[in-house]
């Protein structure tokens, strides 16, 4: 039973991560996107007004990426995503289903909404850790399409990107932003997975559906939005230091905090709307999915 609930959440969140992955490249170019506001201490003049950026909603990022990239750019790094959702949601997924067996209670056949939260801290904390190389490999081949072509790293898959990055930065940079990679996947599992049962039995408590797919979209795309809110600011810092230059931030808390200076707070919930777009469908697809893989291995 506990290998079957670990392939059962590797096969749904591949599904997921496949289907979602356009959307999951436009909001990681629009976290990547810096718009400098100048904050000089003492000033004897006003600044010299700064042009407004052009439109970066989701939908023009994505038009100026198929319009100077092609189609395909829009699954740059599919290959990481395959990998990444292979080694961390696997790993979540399974876990939150061990500790799940463990923790319902026998009688009632439910678990408190607390032991589901940590069940889901525990479990996305250790596949984070698991998953890692292939998280900072997916963020650089989305990103590399805006660099300009000569300092574009081309990485040919997500084996080469992780080959390259051992041999030219060190092992240690496949672990680059890891404290933070693990604090998001922690608040992401939490939120996702423990709201997902939550509301699902919310609905079904009350009668308001029957145990089928409208209950699943329901309870899925609640717990994609109440992810994306818990998530962003984190996502947001754990992007910029797994895609900058050696020496840019000198760890988290300095990306943060310079991220704020430079581009004000809201700078932190960059990318929201692709966020939401791609972590609702994500979600929907990840436990509807799921739900029809038990069914197909129930007889196992």
């Amino acid at each position: 039973m506990t290998v079957k609930g670990f392939f059962e959440g590797g096969v749904a969140s591949i599904v997921a991560g496949c289907s979602t992955h356009p959307l999951d490249l436009i909001k990681v170019r629009m976290q990547l996107q810096e718009t400098h506001i100048l904050r000089p201490a003492f000033a004897l003049h006003a600044p010299t007004p700064v042009p407004p950026p052009p439109p970066s909603g989701p939908i023009s990022v994505g038009v100026r990426i198929v319009q100077a990239e092609g189609v395909a750019a829009l699954f740059s790094g599919v290959s990481a995503t395959m990998l990444r959702q292979t080694l961390y949601s696997t790993t979540r997924m399974g876990l939150y289903d061990v500790l799940k067996r463990h923790w319902t209670d026998p009688e009632q056949g439910t678990m408190p909404l607390s032991r589901k939260i940590t069940a889901g801290l525990i479990a996305g904390g250790i596949g984070a850790a698991v998953g890692n190389p292939a998280d900072v490999a997916m963020v650089r081949m989305q990103a590399d399409g805006r660099a300009p072509a000569a300092e574009r790293r081309n990485y040919k898959g997500v084996f080469d990107a992780i080959r390259r990055m051992s041999n030219q930065e060190g092992v240690g940079s496949l672990w680059r932003g890891s404290a933070l990679t693990v604090n998001r996947a922690m608040i992401v599992t939490a939120s996702q997975l423990a709201s997902y049962d939550q509301f699902k039995e919310t609905i079904l408590g009350n009668g308001w559906m029957e145990d089928g797919l409208g209950t699943h979209v329901a309870a899925s795309f609640a717990a994609g939005f109440v992810a994306s809110v818990a998530s962003n600011p984190i996502d947001v810092i754990k992007t910029r230091v797994m895609n900058m230059k050696v020496g840019a931030y000198n760890g988290a808390l300095d990306c943060a905090l310079k991220t704020v200076r430079a581009e004000g707070p809201l700078a932190l919930y960059k990318g929201f709307i692709p966020t939401v777009s791609r972590q609702g469908p994500f979600t929907v697809v990840l436990f509807v999915t799921l739900e029809q893989v038990r069914k197909l291995l129930k007889g196992f």
